[in-house]
């Protein structure tokens, strides 16, 4: 079972912001494939951005032991603003899209929390969850509204 841990070197420090980057594009890919708004560019670097500043709370924690509390605390409200940057309302068709990637943008800044502070299994975990429900939502949501 992983756990969260202080990077012992600036190699962890790249590895852990490389695997972030990388779990983000898995699912910026899956939305760009869609044609959505935010992608691989955008997923990415949500998730590299949520990676650094759980490791900047890691690091600061010694020294300050509520750092990386407050940080994921910023973290979690910040990422509504991108999020909400990608939701439109079109009333005109009584429609609202871009939902669903504002929560994959939700969840790749936790997953970019996981793979910052050490948790690589449960960020790998919520990767491959994400990408079953991205895949198989679309047509579990066409046949519920068929019917």
């Amino acid at each position: 079972m992983d756990a969260i841990s202080l990077p012992q070197s600036t190699w962890e420090i790249i590895g852990r912001l490389l695997l972030a980057m990388l779990l983000g594009g898995a699912v910026g890919a899956n939305r760009e494939r869609q044609g959505k708004p935010a992608g691989v560019r955008t997923h990415a670097l949500v998730s590299l951005g949520a990676a650094l500043f759980a490791i900047v709370g890691l690091l600061l924690g010694p020294e300050d032991p509520s750092a990386t509390s407050r940080i994921l605390q910023g973290i979690t409200a910040g990422i509504g603003f991108i999020g909400a940057g990608v939701i439109m309302r079109r009333p005109e068709l009584q429609d609202v899209q871009g939902l669903t990637t504002a929560a994959a943008i939700w969840v790749v800044a936790a997953v970019g929390v996981g793979a910052g502070v050490g948790l690589w299994q449960t960020s790998l975990t919520a990767l491959a969850l994400t990408l079953i429900v991205l895949g198989l939502g679309e047509r579990v949501d066409r046949w519920l509204h068929k019917g």
